[in-house]
């Protein structure tokens, strides 16, 4: 089969009013199936017709106090200078809930009914009709409208239901939805991926997601690079379901045979619209049933599906169209967008003073972790070429507003602690959450100069006093009153895949061998700490290959190391230790917390700084991941 390359880059607005409008005109927003359920199981489910109450709600006159039941004319002129005494044949002890006895209409309470014996009361107060007593229908009447055609069912409407009597509701059928992973490298989970291979969870996470905005989802098995079982499947999931979502195969590679298959079986609406991630996005239809073809990246997957998908369930359903909550924020540094291309923008959120600061939180298409720490999303519309920093910018949130409060900023140097920082400070109650980006150490001093973080992570080594930090927050943060406060010593240096194969021992071999080499960023204290070795040794930087490619934590270094893009790479031990490496040691460094003097009666930073002077559990993990000193951790070794 040729290669697909007939993709468009319709605009967003218009790609989804023309799959709107072309599945409206095979009836799907007319669909209304509906089933009868318990109402003991509608908990969530849409009302498919109006519930109106089948008795009323109390069906009979009901004490609604414990006490006496009377008629109230029997108490007439009753007082405290006045008392007035009925026997047996004129009063009825009832309690809460009791059916009034025939003949009264009015219930005293037992805290103002006095015995003058078993079978004689002493009554101080008149009565009015009716007192203290529940009347027939005085909840519900019967024929009484309780919920309303579209309603979605709370625990509060099944009481109201089964106490009319009702017990069993019609309700809205759900969308089913069927997920197709497509592609001959797709392995399950539990496999051990080879070269070439990839673990499919898309439709894992495609059908969560489902699940969340209201459609039953069905996971279908990996169809491979084959048009004919992907068109066999394609069938069958649209004559059973109400919603196909493929995923990937929507691009213009060479076994990307999405858009072909579902031209030959139906209708391709429109193929690839002006968004980013997502372009290559498939909206189409299999007679009245939408097929949607989503990229492979499960970032480009899930943003495209709730772009397009979300809205179509709520549809369905005969829901508005669903709104999520948003925040107005600080955007703390500039974003770059094509022009004509709506992108959007994963985005952590937190609190520094006054200001909700907004920062981008990743970029790649599959790097599935900056959803996961994402808080919010940002739309830069399609006439926009970009947004700068310090500008005000409305932030669709994708986790609660407590918890977006809860968030203390961390930006700067990478170091493994802080994802255990995070871990251990999520234990405790209240819970804070850490927000870190890996700019590097200038990076974060630069961050606290700009007031968008609680604490920035650094470790510069001062050539001329041979003092780490300290120069560099004196010559950058003069005006900024702040402590540095040390919160380990850790060993840097050459990650080496296992058995150190290559036998590299310094920067000398790797000059001399041709190892090729993997970098930090610019700003980073371990290039820092690279380049002085290099001056040290007299190695001009490019006698080592690979000098110009960077990462931006240890950890990616060490994976570079691990997959064999890379022979070599300055990082910590633990970063080694974690993908099981050889680690050839070249330096001990400090690493220490920069501290606004205004952010030091946060609670969030209070919590922070507690777990590290005070955490055993804390350290004792810290030490397991070896490479780390915590001597002085939690001192405060400068004061501005």
């Amino acid at each position: 089969m040729n290669r697909n390359v007939y993709i468009s880059n319709t605009p967003l607005a218009e790609a989804k009013t023309r799959w709107r409008d072309a599945l409206e005109a095979q009836g799907f927003f007319s669909r209304r199936p509906h089933e009868e359920v318990e109402v003991d199981a509608s908990l969530g489910r849409v009302t498919a017709a109006p519930v109106f109450a089948r008795r009323s709600s109390p069906s009979y006159n009901a004490a609604a106090m414990d006490g006496i039941a009377v008629h109230f004319l029997h108490l007439s002129g009753a007082s405290e200078a006045n008392p007035v005494r009925l026997g047996r044949d004129r009063f009825v002890p009832v309690n809460t809930g009791n059916a009034i006895p025939e003949g009264c209409n009015a219930v005293v309470m037992i805290e103002d009914v006095h015995y003058a014996s078993p079978d004689e009361v002493v009554l101080h107060a008149a009565a009015t009709p009716w007192q203290h007593v529940r009347t027939i229908g005085e909840d519900i009447v019967a024929t009484e409208l309780i919920l309303p055609e579209g309603h979605r069912i709370r625990p509060i409407d099944q009481g109201a239901m089964l106490a009319t009597g009702i017990t069993r509701v019609i309700v809205q059928r759900p969308p089913r939805a069927v997920i197709i992973p497509t592609g001959s490298e797709l392995v399950d989970p539990v496999d051990e991926p080879r070269p070439g291979q990839i673990i499919e969870f898309n439709s894992r996470i495609l059908a969560g997601y489902l699940r969340e905005w209201g459609a039953e989802a069905e996971r279908h098995p990996p169809v491979k690079d084959d048009p004919l079982a992907l068109k066999t499947a394609l069938l069958a999931a649209a004559a059973s379901s109400d919603l196909v979502v493929l995923n990937a195969g929507a691009s213009a590679g060479t076994h990307d045979f999405s858009a072909h298959v579902l031209a030959e079986v139906g209708e391709v609406v429109v193929h690839g619209v002006a968004i980013k991630p997502g372009k290559p996005v498939i909206l189409g239809r299999i007679g009245a049933t939408p097929v949607i073809g989503l990229p492979g990246y499960p970032v480009s997957a899930l943003l495209t599906m709730r772009v397009f998908v979300r809205e179509l369930i709520a549809a369905f359903l005969g829901q508005g169209t669903p709104e999520s909550p948003t925040v107005e924020a600080t955007l703390s540094r500039p974003i770059h967008s094509p022009m004509g291309v709506d992108q959007f923008v994963r985005i952590t959120l937190g609190r520094v003073g006054e200001t909700l600061m907004a920062t981008p939180s990743g970029k790649g298409a599959g790097a599935v972790m900056s959803l996961v720490r994402a808080d919010g999303l940002l739309v830069v519309p399609a006439g926009s070429e970009g947004i700068g920093a310090g500008e005000r910018v409305s932030i669709e949130l994708l986790r609660s507003q407590s918890e977006v409060d809860a968030t203390a900023v961390i930006i700067g140097s990478h170091d493994n602690i802080l994802d255990l920082l995070a871990n251990h400070l999520h234990k405790r109650r209240p819970i804070v959450r850490i927000s870190s980006a890996h700019v590097g150490s200038m990076g974060g001093i630069m961050a606290i100069r700009r007031g968008e973080a609680h604490l920035a992570g650094t470790h510069l080594l001062d050539e001329a006093s041979g003092e780490y930090n300290v120069a560099f927050v004196k010559r950058f943060l003069a005006q900024v009153p702040l402590q540095l406060i040390t919160l380990c010593h850790r060993e840097q240096g050459l990650i080496v895949a296992r058995g150190n194969p290559k036998k590299i021992t310094s920067f000398r071999d790797i000059a001399t061998g041709g190892h090729s080499f993997i970098n930090r960023q610019n700003g980073a204290g371990t290039r820092l700490l690279t380049d002085k070795v290099l001056r040290d040794l007299g190695i001009a930087s490019a006698e080592i290959t690979g000098y110009g490619h960077e990462e931006y934590t240890h950890m990616n270094v060490a994976a570079a190391i691990a997959n064999g893009s890379a022979d070599c790479g300055m990082g910590i031990r633990a970063a080694a230790n974690a993908l099981d490496l050889d680690f050839v040691p070249v330096a001990e460094e400090r690493y220490d917390l920069i501290v606004p003097r205004t952010h030091l009666d946060d609670p969030r930073v209070v919590a922070i700084l507690h777990l590290i002077r005070n955490g055993d559990e804390f350290h004792q993990a810290i030490l397991r991941l070896g490479g780390y000193s915590l001597r002085h951790c939690g001192e405060v070794v400068y004061e501005q």
